[in-house]
């Protein structure tokens, strides 16, 4: 089973899956390490990107994805997944993905952006993540509320997916 974790930037993406592969001893793929790194730049200078920007970034994480399905590998992949063709691309529809919608408040998403160093996505930026945002229907995707502490969403998630 592959566990896709989507969301705008300052979802919990990177935290939640850091717990759940420990919990589940399975590899986490950030789905950032897979940007090429003129996407790693424009970001880096809080300039949005484009879908021209983000099919190469989304293609090779889908060959990762694809490699895990044809080796009946389980992982937990992080990934924004904003748009449906996005979703779509990356081949979510699949009965060996499993995906987990997070989402919260723009105000406590901006927050946590704010409160974290290292990474080269700005708060600026998460209004255009916002508005690109498609959020996926019910029957695409679990939602979870990353409102609560850490511990919370994770137990939420856990308790969604009956791990």
């Amino acid at each position: 089973m592959i566990l896709v974790l989507m969301g705008v930037s300052g979802s919990g993406k990177s935290a939640v899956g850091e717990k759940l592969s420990s919990a589940l001893g399975w590899p986490l793929v950030e789905g950032d390490t897979f940007h090429p790194p003129a996407n790693i730049r424009k970001m880096s200078a809080g300039t949005p990107l484009t879908d021209e920007d983000r099919w190469p970034w989304l293609d090779a994480l889908r060959r990762r994805m694809d490699e895990a399905v044809a080796h009946h590998q389980s992982l937990i992949v992080t990934c924004s997944a904003l748009k449906r063709a996005y979703r779509l691309r990356l081949g979510l529809a699949r009965s060996q993905i499993r995906v987990i919608y997070l989402h919260g408040p723009e105000a406590v998403l901006r927050q946590r952006i704010e409160d974290r160093h290292g990474h080269f996505m700005r708060a600026n930026m998460l209004a255009s993540q916002v508005a690109t945002l498609e959020p996926p229907a019910a029957d695409e995707a679990i939602a979870v509320d990353v409102t609560p502490p850490l511990d919370a969403v994770f137990a939420s998630v856990r308790q969604a997916l009956a791990l």
